[in-house]
Order: structure tokens, then C-alpha cells, then sequence
């Protein structure tokens, strides 16, 4: 999903009160962390008393004592047989039914040759060499790339680079054939793992969907097996990602000992604008070249060479709601000509999503304390009539790092303000919109690439993913890593530059 410039009349204005007004007292902060520390740690704290007299009750028992113990046992056969098969039946009948873990063994993300590099300047004269463009659009794109957040090292891919444009089938299937086969040609470098080996795949891109398709490319060209799990996912938006991962976690848990692969990425070839509605011209601004290769485990034997288990996935959509349906559409403008169109409800439509989604998903993450809070909060207000201002949960208590799809620079800036994040934890997804820019459902990883590559990844850490989509959805997934990651063993895009980030990214970048 991709956002506008502020104060474009066909784009809506992004203002922080359109999403959830998440407010926090900083002089209660330190009361705050007592309280949640007390309530987590609330249980211990309660059974400690009974722990240490059981225990001084057992420290008095002599071998005699555990000798009429067993001697009372065996005049109680049937009682003792009946206690053990209960235990052993509740024993399996949980190991049996309890959810296959679901491990995150590694991922990749693609990285494009220096030719594909686009500057602003360069994508400026690009288009008005086009001579599709108005010279009032071509002003219009110059102010949306100025204030984007991106960078002077995006990627775009030939035919669009190439003067004239040569939009074809032919250059979006090399295009997406260089993305999806780049990434996969990583990820199995990385995993030692035989693309015979894979049992379930999943492809999502939105707005190009080919036959044969996208899925289907990918097992001919590695020979995958005949009875392999494929799925291909269009038309999702920039969410799909995640959808893609919920998918396979579902598929994972009725086919054991399998590895599934996750493809998600986006095609610009066939899906470049080339009129002169505004509301249609964001998305040329914004997106760019990129993909990223996920593969998941549910083998036992892999939890000690993965990087991440997967916790949750929360899946939000409003499609049932007209105006949530129609504010991200593609079709024609007055010329014949197709894009993607943002609706003047996009913002608001993406902050009732947003809030719904971390109203399901709060109560499986958040401690304790912070459920109890809101809580009381919640009956204080509708049943005891107070005048009270509703309580907003924090987040950071429940996750040390943020994966938010970096559709756009005012999308990140009302999260941050309403979620009352730090600099550093916005520090992922801005410098993905700044150094690839939006890459649709693949900038998630982009941005968890960018977490590993500066350290910060330790050892029981949780990452809470964000995306949202065309639908209109908001989806979630929530990793918790089982080791510490070392940036001197990894490889990822940005190993070889990450000395130079972050970067200051200024409101206006003049071109």
C-alpha cells in the first residue's frame, strides 16, 4: 500500500488523529514499569509463600516415611493404574494435538545490479522524456518524490528504465524471474537446502498474475517435485506477505517433516502509470524493485539451526465495508489508461484496521499488566461512567523491534506518533523506504534484513511485522528469536553498506 504527498487535493491528508489516538502519561513511566513488573511477576510472587512450605514439609520426610508411602501404594494397585493411565492418556492426547511449531530457518532478500539503480533525477527525466506526462503531472511527481523518504538508490527495472518504455509480457516475466530466481538462489546457498526437498510454496504478488503463473515458473525452473504444495496469491496487496506466511503455518501443521518456501514480491513492468491522474501517479513514485524468499520449517531437527519461531499471525479485513473495499483500486482512468487509485479514505480506512487488528492481537502478546490496565480503564468508563481517557496498551512491553511496512513516509510517521515509538525502533522501516523504497509485501524483510545487519537481533527478542493492503486488510506476525544473530556471519543486502546507516532523511530532499 502506498502513501501521498500531504497536501495534494486527490491525495488524503495524513493526519495522526485518523489512527488510534495512542496516549501515554511519561510522568506515570516509571510507576507504569513497576506496575507491569509487579503483575507479570504477580503469580510467582503469590505461590513463592507455598512453594517454600511444601518444601520444608518434604525436607522433614525420613526413609521410613517414604517406605510406608510405597508400602501404601502397592495395597492401592487400581488406584495407582488408573492415576497412570489418565497421566499417560492426558500425555498423548496433548502431544498429539498441540500445534506444530512453525521455525523460520532463514530468508533472503534480493538485491538488483548497479544498472538498475534509479536516483530521483534520473526518475524525473525518465518521465518527461516519456512525453506521457503534463508538465503539471511531471511537478506533481517532482513534490511526491521530494517529500517520499526515499533515496538516490532504488531500483527499477529495465523496461521502465529504458527510453522508450518497453512494458511488455515478456519483460515482466524476466523481471520477475530475476527477482523470484535471485532471492531463491540465496536462500538455498544460505540453507543447504535441495529445491527437492521443498514440500509447500507460496507466491504472492499483486497486479501481476500470468499463466502459467508465477508458482508454476518457479517449479520448472528448479525441477521441483510432482507432489509439491503450490499456492499462488494476486491481487492482495502489499499485506500479502503475510498472508502468504499465515498460509503456509496453517498447511505446516497437516503435512509434518516439510519445508515451505514463501515468495513475496511485487512486478512494476506491466503496472507503470503512464497517464495523468494524480491519484494514479503515487504509486510510480513510491514503489520500486525488489522480493524476498522465506524458507519455514516445521521439523523438529531445524529448531537449531533457525533463526526465528514463529509466534502469531493476525489476520484483519475490512472488505465486507464499501469505502474499506474501494479506496485502493486498479482500473481505468478517462484516457483508457490503468493504475492504482487511493481513495481520500485511505487514511482512515487504514487506522480502523489498524485498531482492530491490535484489539485481537493485544491480548496475546501485551502482560498481564498492561491487560489489567485497560481493563479497568474500559469499566470505568462504560459502567462506572467515569471520565476517563481510554488506555492505549505499550506495545514496546510486548515486542523489542518493529517491522512496519514501509508503504510511505506519512504512513510511518502517523504509527510512530500514535504508537509512541522511539527513533530507533522506526529506524528498520524508514531506511527501507529510504534505500529500496516501497517493495511492496517484501519491505518486512527489507526491514528485519536491516535489524540483523546492525546486531540488535538477540536471543528471545520478539519482532512484531505490520502490512497493510489493498481489501482493505491489516495483517500481523509476531517472531521470537532462538538465537542471537551475528551480522559478521550474515548475508543479506545490506551487509555491505550498513556502516552508512542510519542516514538523516530530510522532509524536503530538493531535486
Amino acid at each position: 500500500m502506498t502513501e501521498a504527498k500531504l497536501n495534494t487535493p486527490l491525495i488524503p491528508s495524513y493526519s495522526a488523529r485518523n489512527l488510534p489516538d495512542f496516549k501515554k502519561s511519561v510522568k506515570l513511566k516509571y510507576v507504569k514499569l513497576g506496575y507491569h513488573y509487579l503483575i507479570t511477576h504477580g503469580m510467582f510472587l503469590f505461590l513463592s509463600p507455598f512453594v517454600v512450605v511444601i518444601a520444608a514439609q518434604l525436607s522433614t520426610f525420613s526413609l521410613k516415611d517414604l517406605q510406608d508411602l510405597w508400602i501404601h501404594l502397592q495395597y492401592n494397585l487400581i488406584s495407582v493404574i488408573l492415576c497412570s493411565t489418565l497421566l499417560v492418556f492426558l500425555s498423548t492426547l496433548y502431544f498429539v494435538t498441540r500445534p506444530r511449531p512453525v521455525y523460520l530457518v532463514n530468508f533472503s532478500c534480493y538485491k538488483p545490479e548497479e544498472s538498475r539503480k534509479c536516483t530521483k533525477k534520473i526518475f524525473m527525466d525518465q518521465s518527461r522524456l516519456t512525453g506521457a506526462f503534463t508538465e503539471e503531472s511531471l511537478q506533481f511527481q517532482r513534490k511526491i518524490l521530494e517529500r517520499s523518504g526515499l533515496g538516490d538508490s532504488t531500483y527499477l527495472p529495465e523496461a521502465v528504465l529504458n527510453i522508450p518504455p518497453n512494458p511488455s509480457m515478456q519483460e515482466a516475466r524476466k523481471e520477475a524471474e530475476m527477482v523470484m530466481f535471485g532471492a531463491l538462489d540465496e536462500l538455498f546457498a544460505k540453507t543447504n537446502v535441495k529445491p527437492k526437498d521443498i514440500g509447500i510454496l507460496i507466491v504472492n504478488c499483486s497486479l501481476f498474475n500470468p499463466t502459467p503463473s508465477l508458482s508454476a515458473m518457479v517449479i520448472n525452473h528448479y525441477k521441483l517435485r510432482g507432489n509439491i504444495v503450490s499456492y499462488n496469491l494476486g491481487g492482495m496487496g502489499c499485506s500479502a506477505g503475510l498472508i502468504s506466511i499465515d498460509l503456509a503455518k496453517h498447511l505446516l501443521q497437516v503435512h509434518p517433516n516439510s519445508y515451505a518456501v514463501v515468495i513475496s514480491m511485487e512486478n512494476i513492468t506491466l503496472n507503470w502509470y503512464f497517464g495523468n491522474d494524480r491519484s494514479k501517479l503515487v504509486s510510480n513514485c513510491l514503489f520500486r524493485l525488489g522480493g524476498a524468499a522465506i524458507l519455514l520449517s516445521n521439523k523438529s531437527s531445524d529448531k537449531r539451526r533457525s533463526k526465528y519461531r514463529l509466534l502469531h499471525t493476525v489476520r484483519t479485513h475490512k472488505g465486507s465495508d464499501d469505502k474499506c473495499f474501494t479506496c485502493v483500486t486498479q482500473e481505468e482512468d478517462s484516457m483508457g489508461k490503468v493504475g492504482v487509485t487511493l481513495s481520500k479514505d485511505l487514511m482512515g480506512v487504514a487506522g480502523e484496521a489498524l485498531k482492530t487488528n491490535i484489539t485481537t492481537l493485544g491480548p496475546l502478546v501485551l502482560p498481564m499488566s498492561e491487560q489489567l490496565l485497560f481493563f479497568a480503564t474500559l469499566v470505568g468508563k462504560k459502567l462506572l461512567k467515569m471520565k476517563v481517557k481510554p488506555y492505549i496498551p505499550d506495545f514496546k512491553l510486548a515486542f523489542e523491534h518493529f517491522c512496519i511496512h514501509a508503504g510511505g513516509r506519512a504512513v510511518l510517521d502517523a504509527i510512530e506518533n500514535n504508537l509512541h515509538l522511539s527513533d530507533w525502533h522506526m529506524e528498520p522501516s524508514r531506511m527501507t523506504l529510504y534505500r529500496f523504497g516501497n517493495t511492496s509485501s517484501s519491505s518486512l524483510w527489507y526491514e528485519l534484513a536491516y535489524s540483523e545487519a546492525k546486531g540488535r537481533i538477540k536471543r528471545g527478542d520478539r519482532t512484531w511485522q505490520i502490512a497493510f493492503g489493498s481489501g482493505f486488510k491489516c495483517n500481523s506476525a509476531v517472531w521470537k528469536a532462538l538465537r542471537t544473530i551475528d551480522p559478521q556471519k550474515e548475508e543479506n543486502p545490506w551487509m555491505d553498506e550498513i556502516q552508512n546507516f542510519p542516514v538523516d532523511v530530510p522532509k524536503v530532499a530538493t531535486i
